[in-house]
């Protein structure tokens, strides 16, 4: 056996001696609340990434700022997320996984009513900053499930919470559209304060905490560094488009990134307690895992921003299908419903043939739902359809990847290696955002008075995302398969 594989043997004999071990002291009362709490939790965290999309044309106007000052409404939620998904799993790994989870719901509280209490630019900026470090309650999430439930639930509430992830969201925007439409702007985060407390209170009452700790402690400086280079990558990525890409500023940050990053992770590899393990993540299992989460969440974003576009451009572009924001919200809401439904057929897949196998089913079905789309795009119908079979590809290959983190990581890591796989994602939906962003930018008409993306360039859109997703596919062929671990020795 090579030394890589001998190592995630051992690990895993150490991980299932652990559930040995912690299982007999944690006995939550009803596992189905312990799952429906945290799942509620995860659907409300990523719910906060589309809370503000109905009102993007009219936050200028809102806040009385610029449109590219208003943007950062949206922008900071993102960067604050990235960061904080990590870190909050490396502090649950640390100080106690519900403990961080109830702070993540005290931050979002927080964040929704300094939204709500204000008119203004820097309120709604902090206050958003605020609810995107809720995000972490995803990965934490899904390690806490490991912790506390039983061994026979664990696979189906994982595939459950993963698809949280890409579920509030599609909730969430029609949501988002009817509290719009029908009330004050500042009603969605009166709305998002108060499920807030609905969900911290139920975490706290329900969810045990789990036994499961990290040796030493918390890394401050690698979280100030690993910060520093992801809101530069990402503001790179994220604001290239509107500052240029070749100017000093975009390349300013983008060399800011590349520089402060390669200094942080040789810092991680000499320090006792790292922030994040590169030994652990350098493993082949942990990397290519993690590679093919970018680009599925590349993928996965794509419906979000090349469909509305379809759905809402006006009859005039010859494509355009002239919905409402709100019939556009409701035809996508669908494609978030069947990530939830896919999960158990995930983790049932995963339970049979292995979460590899499970994860290159779910990207091919992405694959083909984007190819299928070039073809089908001339009604409501075949947009739904489209978008149906791509979330539940989604849905099957999200609920794959904790699964093989969690196979290749220590069980005091889980936590931690699961916040690095949520960023990856977040990192391919950032991408998918700038790349879709120029195309559709360079390939536009006239139409109605107004500029529009092409039909051509739509279809360039699509087909890069159905890319990403076979460029995932090939990744996910070389990720190792699981060896078998040792029969664990009984403790105690």
């Amino acid at each position: 056996m090579a030394p890589d594989e001998h190592q995630l043997a051992l690990d895993r004999a150490q991980r299932i001696v652990g559930h040995h071990v912690y299982g007999t002291q944690v006995k939550p009362r009803s596992p189905r609340l312990v799952v429906a709490a945290l799942c509620s939790g995860g659907m409300l965290a990523s719910f906060m990434q589309t809370l503000v999309i109905p009102l993007v044309p009219s936050l200028p106007r809102l806040l009385d700022a610029s449109p590219a000052d208003a943007s950062w409404v949206v922008t900071i939620t993102l960067l604050v997320a990235a960061v904080m998904m990590p870190v909050t799993g490396r502090l649950g790994d640390l100080y106690g996984k519900r403990r961080v989870i109830l702070a993540c719901f005290a931050t979002l509280i927080v964040g929704s009513v300094v939204v709500a209490a204000g008119s203004a630019l820097i309120p709604a900026i902090i206050g958003r900053g605020l609810q995107g470090a809720a995000m972490g309650i995803i990965p934490l999430g899904i390690s806490m499930m490991r912790d506390v439930l039983p061994a026979e639930r664990v696979g189906s509430a994982i595939a459950l919470m993963s698809a949280t992830l890409g579920v509030g969201g599609a909730i969430g925007l029609p949501v988002s559209a009817i509290v719009a439409e029908n009330a004050t702007w500042q009603a969605l985060f009166w709305l998002s304060a108060a499920l807030g407390a609905v969900c911290l209170a139920a975490v706290a009452v329900i969810v045990p905490e789990s036994p499961v700790r990290a040796p030493g402690r918390f890394d401050v400086v690698g979280a100030i560094g690993l910060g520093i280079g992801l809101v530069s990558l990402l503001l790179g990525v994220v604001k290239g488009a509107t500052w240029g890409w070749g100017s000093p500023l975009t390349v300013g940050v983008f060399a800011t990134g590349v520089v402060v990053l390669l200094v942080w992770g040789r810092v991680q590899l000499r320090v006792r307690d790292p922030l994040v393990d590169l030994r652990v993540s350098g493993r082949r299992p942990v990397l290519l895992t993690n590679l093919a989460s970018i680009v599925a969440g590349f993928a996965m974003f794509g419906t979000s921003l090349v469909f509305p576009q379809l759905l809402q451009a006006p009859a005039e572009t010859g494509y355009g299908l002239g919905l409402t924001m709100l019939q556009a919200g409701l035809v996508m809401a669908p494609g978030g419903l069947m990530m939830m439904v896919m999960s158990p057929v995930s983790a049932r897949l995963t339970a049979v043939r292995g979460p590899r196998t499970t994860l290159m089913t779910g990207l091919a079905v992405i694959a083909a739902g984007y190819l299928a789309t070039t073809f089908l795009t001339g009604s409501v119908l075949a947009i739904l359809l489209a978008t149906v079979i791509i979330s539940s590809g989604v849905g099957i290959s999200y609920a794959a990847m904790p699964a093989l983190i969690m196979g290749a990581v220590p069980v005091e890591q889980s936590a931690a290696g699961n916040g690095l796989n949520s960023l990856m994602r977040s990192v391919g939906t950032a991408t998918s955002s700038a790349v879709t962003g120029v195309v559709l930018a360079g390939f536009t008409i006239s139409a109605a008075g107004s500029v529009f993306p092409s039909e051509a360039g739509i279809m360039v859109a699509l087909l890069i995302s159905a890319g990403a997703s076979l460029a995932g596919l090939v990744v996910t062929v070389f990720i190792p398969k699981p060896v078998r671990a040792p029969e664990p020795v009984p403790v105690g």
